[in-house]
C-alpha cells in the first residue's frame, strides 16, 4: 500500500505559543536530515493564548504543517483522536508540544515500526525532569496498568510514541484514555508492542497543564478500558453471568427456607415465619438484583449491536489540506 507520507507527526497542544516555532523547526531539521516525507498535524485543544495564530503562521510558511483548532478544551485524548483520524503517514508519531519530547528520537522509532515490524512503540523516559508530585503517582499507575493489562511497559503515559497507521485508524480514545493507548491497541489485536528509552527534556516554556486529578480520572479510565475491552461486544456475558448467579443464590435460599418451614410443620415443631427471618429478605434482594442485572445485560447487548456512534468534536478552524 502506498502512503502519501513516510511519517505523520501528531502534536496535541494547549497554550504552547512559545514552544511551537522551535518544535516545528526541530522536527523539520530531523526530517530533512533523514530524507523523510512527512506532515506535522498540530491540534489546538481550545488554547486561550495565541497558539492558534502561531499555528496559522507556521502553516502559511510551510505546507507540511497542518492544524486543527477545537472550539473549546476537550482534553489530550480528543486532540489525539482527531489527529489520528486525519493523518496520512505510514508511521504515526505522537509527541507533546512543550519540547520535553525530542524529535531526534523519530528516526529510531520509525525504524522500529517500519523495519522491526512493531505495531506500536512507546517511549520510556528513564530520567525525568518532573517533580515528585508527578513521578510518584505515575510509577503507581504504570505498575497498576502493567498488572491489569499484562503489557510490560515502564511508561504508559509517555507522549512520545510511534504507531503503524492501521493501529491509529482502528482505535478511538476519549476521556483520559490517551495514556492507555497500548492497552486499547492490545485489545484490538495489535500485540507487537515495543518500548524504547528516550531522552526527556526539561520544560523550557510555560508550566504543566495537568493536575493531580488526572490520576483519579486515569485510574477510572483504566477500569473502564479493562471492562469495555473484554465485554464491549458481549455485555451479556458479564451482566448475564452475574445476574444468573445472584438469581440462583437468592432462589436457592428461598427454597431452602420454605423447605425448612414445611419440614418443621410436618414434624410438629415450632418454626418461625419465613418473613420474620432476615435471610429471606437478603434472598429476595439477590433475586431482584439478579433479574435487573440480566435485563441490563440484555439491553446492553441490544445497544452494542445497534450503536455506531463515534467521537465527534466541534472544530472551529483548520490549516492545510487534511483528510475529513
Amino acid at each position: 500500500m502506498q502512503y502519501p507520507y513516510d511519517i505523520s507527526v501528531v502534536v496535541p497542544l494547549f497554550n504552547e505559543e512559545e514552544s511551537l516555532p522551535e518544535l516545528v523547526r526541530w522536527i523539520k531539521r530531523v526530517m530533512h536530515a533523514h530524507e523523510f516525507s512527512y506532515e506535522v498535524i498540530l491540534v489546538d485543544d481550545g488554547s486561550t493564548d495565541r497558539s492558534w495564530d502561531v499555528v496559522c503562521s507556521l502553516g502559511a510558511e510551510d505546507n507540511t504543517v497542518k492544524g486543527i483548532s477545537f472550539n473549546r478544551n476537550y482534553g489530550k485524548s480528543a486532540a489525539l483522536n482527531e489527529g489520528f483520524r486525519r493523518c496520512s503517514g505510514e508511521v504515526v508519531i505522537t509527541m507533546d508540544a512543550d519540547l520535553q519530547d525530542s524529535p531526534e528520537e523519530i528516526p529510531a522509532l520509525y525504524d522500529m515500526i517500519k523495519n522491526q515490524r512493531y505495531d506500536l512503540v512507546s517511549g520510556w523516559k528513564k530520567k525525568r525532569f518532573d517533580p515528585l508530585s508527578k513521578t510518584i503517582p505515575t510509577k503507581f499507575f504504570n505498575a497498576a496498568t502493567r498488572k491489569l493489562s499484562g503489557i510490560q511497559l515502564h511508561d504508559f503515559n509517555c507522549g512520545l510514541k510511534a504507531y503503524r497507521q492501521l493501529v491509529v485508524k482502528s482505535i478511538e480514545v476519549h476521556g483520559e484514555m490517551h495514556r492507555y493507548i497500548p492497552v486499547i491497541a492490545k485489545w484490538n489485536g495489535f500485540t507487537r508492542i515495543g518500548e524504547k528509552p528516550v531522552q526527556h527534556q526539561e520544560r523550557k516554556y510555560g508550566t504543566t497543564k495537568f493536575g493531580l486529578e488526572r490520576f483519579v480520572y486515569g485510574f477510572l479510565d483504566l477500569l473502564s478500558i479493562t471492562f469495555v475491552s473484554r465485554f464491549k461486544k458481549r455485555p451479556m456475558h458479564f451482566f448475564g453471568t452475574m445476574g444468573t448467579l445472584m438469581f440462583v443464590v437468592g432462589l436457592g435460599i428461598t427454597v431452602w427456607l420454605i423447605a425448612q418451614k414445611m419440614l418443621g410443620v410436618y414434624l410438629g415443631g415450632r418454626v418461625r415465619d419465613i418473613v420474620d427471618q432476615p435471610l429471606f429478605f437478603l434472598a429476595l434482594v439477590a433475586v431482584v438484583l439478579g433479574v435487573q442485572l440480566f435485563l441490563a445485560g440484555f439491553l446492553a447487548e441490544m445497544i452494542s449491536m445497534a450503536s455506531n456512534k463515534r467521537n465527534e468534536y466541534l472544530i472551529r478552524d483548520r490549516v492545510g489540506a487534511l483528510r475529513k
